[in-house]
């Protein structure tokens, strides 16, 4: 006996047992139990049928190949395995690519690109923010300027090899373009915009948590900060440290009031500094103090 039957018998028993005014409301369920289940097992097999087309729709000579490649790479290094492959294949599909392969109606990375640099944006400032709790909006706005600006994601791009799997057209692969600065910054952002589509914040913030972040610390960017966030910076990494900046004299008249300041960490005077004012005479200092502990 077949599923279908079996279910169709176990529908009907209940109304086997009452009288006979109800065998004909029985017949008209069974038969429609039927078609149901003839209709659920035709519309699985039309899904399973519609998956397989939809990949065989458009075949391209050796992307899989690549695919593969490149999944493979992103699980063992990020641990990132997408659900949605043709969204990885968009983020990789340069407009050139395209272009020159009209026939197989492929979309180019240019949408990702625009989403996954809006998505960048926010996750550095976030971070900046709570990174550098004192660090006022102008300094934020220019360190954020300095990480998400063409040559440094261009570099990202690299360093994730993603330079080697984006597909070209023959014109852009010839003049150079797998490693032009601004497509391979176009290229991170569109796969961070198909990783977070894919996936959600949370998963694309880890990736920018485990490529970006760390430079970011370490101090890549530290020259768009002022002297002080960076002296802070270097004398934080061993631990907790007390900061602090005395005034120890000023002179000359109002107009023209010079300011000496000196930079001690835990009690221990590590430079001295003058300025106009007292904030360009502890940036001073703090200057002073770093060029001392480069010594």
């Amino acid at each position: 006996m077949t599923d279908q039957n079996k279910a169709v018998q176990k529908f009907e028993q209940p109304f086997l047992k009452k009288s006979q005014l109800v065998k004909q409301p029985v017949l008209n369920d069974s038969i429609f139990l039927k078609a149901f289940l003839l209709f659920s097992q035709t519309f699985q097999n039309y899904q399973k049928t519609s998956i397989i087309r939809k990949y065989e729709k458009y075949p391209i000579k050796g992307m899989w190949k690549m695919d593969n490649q490149l999944t493979k790479e992103l699980k063992e290094k990020y641990t990132i395995v997408f659900h949605d492959l043709n969204l990885l294949e968009q983020a990789f599909t340069h407009s050139s690519y395209v272009n020159e392969h009209r026939n197989l109606h492929l979309s180019d990375n240019e949408r990702l690109e625009f989403l996954g640099d809006a998505v960048l944006e926010l996750m550095v400032s976030q971070y900046l923010y709570r990174l550098y709790p004192d660090l006022p909006e102008g300094k934020l706005t220019k360190m954020r300027a300095a990480i998400v600006r063409e040559d440094s994601l261009s570099k990202f791009a690299k360093e994730c090899h993603f330079d080697q799997h984006v597909m070209l057209g023959k014109g852009e692969e010839n003049s150079g373009g797998r490693t032009r600065p601004a497509l391979l910054c176009d290229l991170f952002e569109a796969f961070l915009g198909a990783l977070y589509l894919d996936q959600g914040f949370e998963v694309a913030h880890a990736f920018i948590k485990q490529v970006i972040f760390p430079k970011v610390k370490a101090g890549a960017f530290s020259h768009e900060m002022d002297h002080k966030t960076k002296l802070q910076e270097v004398l934080q990494k061993s631990g907790d440290v007390f900061i602090e900046y005395r005034l120890i004299k000023e002179e000359g008249p109002a107009h023209e009031r010079i300011f000496w300041i000196e930079v001690y960490v835990d009690d221990q005077l590590i430079g001295t500094g003058q300025g106009k004012s007292k904030k360009l005479a502890e940036q001073a200092a703090a200057e002073n103090a770093l060029a001392a502990l480069e010594e």
